[in-house]
């Protein structure tokens, strides 16, 4: 186990602590099931406070601030395996143990760090070898802020209320003809 910083637990308490206060509203499609579930670096924290609770596995960087939201992640319920879909292709391979298991798992489609809204490789090789969905998270944001960041990161504000609809992503990837 990782030895954290008092600063990234005091942290990630305070960060957990404020995606529990956001009011989220699930939207999913009648065949929504066990799957991939793929959002967009910019929406992490959304996507986080969504799923919290549900024993999701999720994927999270190996950098410093990965191992902050690694900490948040455990913390809201998320069983959590540190690496990235390119430079721990195995990392991915504990995911896809857990999708077996019937579980859901979770991860960034456009990595830790981009380029935005490019889907890697890792989660359409998660879905197509488990045999599972890749459902994508679309939030829609009451308050929040957008950081000029390479994903401009949405912050959501503290009690703010947030929709999320859940669609099948490969309709998107490769649409039907």
């Amino acid at each position: 186990m990782e030895k954290l910083s008092l600063k990234v637990r005091l942290g990630a308490r305070l960060a957990a602590l404020w995606l529990r206060s956001l009011r989220v509203h699930v939207h999913t499609p009648e065949d929504f099931g066990p799957g991939v579930l793929g959002l967009w670096h910019q929406d992490l924290l959304a996507s986080t406070a969504a799923f919290k609770d549900r024993n999701v596995h999720v994927l999270v960087s190996e950098s410093g601030d990965g191992a902050f939201f690694a900490r948040c992640a455990q913390l809201l319920g998320y069983k959590v395996t540190r690496g990235s879909d390119t430079h721990g292709a195995t990392n991915v391979r504990h995911l896809l143990d857990s999708m077996k298991a019937g579980a859901f798992t979770g991860m960034a489609l456009d990595g830790p760090k981009g380029p935005a809204k490019n889907v890697k490789a890792g989660s359409l090789w998660l879905s197509k070898s488990s045999g599972r969905p890749l459902w994508l998270i679309k939030p829609s944001y009451g308050l929040h802020i957008t950081l000029k960041t390479w994903d401009n990161f949405i912050l959501p504000l503290p009690l703010s209320s947030i929709d999320i609809q859940i669609k099948y992503l490969c309709d998107e990837i490769n649409p039907p003809e």
